[in-house]
């Protein structure tokens, strides 16, 4: 059995080896010019907006940007009245859930579906969202910590 002192050395050892190792061999990768061949060579400065938008469209991600800007400018896209009373929630496979404040708001926007669902292509291309579904505010939950009991009715259960 080892000593507790001789532990700590060993352990620095250890480190200090396997930093030795990742070094060499990131050197040798990057002297052998794999990283160099992947990317492009430019030698003149380039604008930030022109190399984002290459790298938005080299990596695909137009549809996720589009879908991200549904929901940070939702306000903006659907207008401020409908906005102030309706948050997205989720978009999963062209499926746009819509929460709303109360349930007046919800028949509201299940009314006028249509027209906003044209909005919303119009306001934010490259969105895919083929269905709305509006849901009405949630209720209230009276299970509160880990160690809630099911099939209770809430408080009222508690004094009786």
């Amino acid at each position: 059995m080892k000593d507790a002192e001789s532990l700590p050395s060993e352990k620095i050892d250890l480190a200090v080896e396997t930093y030795k190792t990742w070094r060499s061999y990131y050197r040798k990768k990057s002297i052998s010019g794999t990283d160099e061949e992947a990317r492009e060579k430019r030698e003149d400065p380039q604008r930030l907006g022109s190399l984002l938008s290459e790298l938005v469209s080299t990596r695909d991600w137009r549809r996720g940007i589009a879908e991200g800007t549904l929901f940070t400018d939702w306000v903006l896209v659907v207008g401020e009245d409908i906005g102030m009373h309706s948050i997205p929630l989720s978009l999963v496979d062209g499926y746009l859930t819509i929460q709303t404040t109360s349930t007046a708001w919800a028949t509201q926007l299940t009314l006028i579906a249509p027209s906003l669902l044209k909005t919303i292509s119009e306001s934010a291309p490259g969105a895919l969202v083929e269905h709305i579904t509006v849901i009405g505010p949630g209720a209230p939950s009276w299970k509160k910590g880990i160690r809630a009991i099911r099939n209770t009715r809430g408080p009222r259960d508690t004094y009786g």
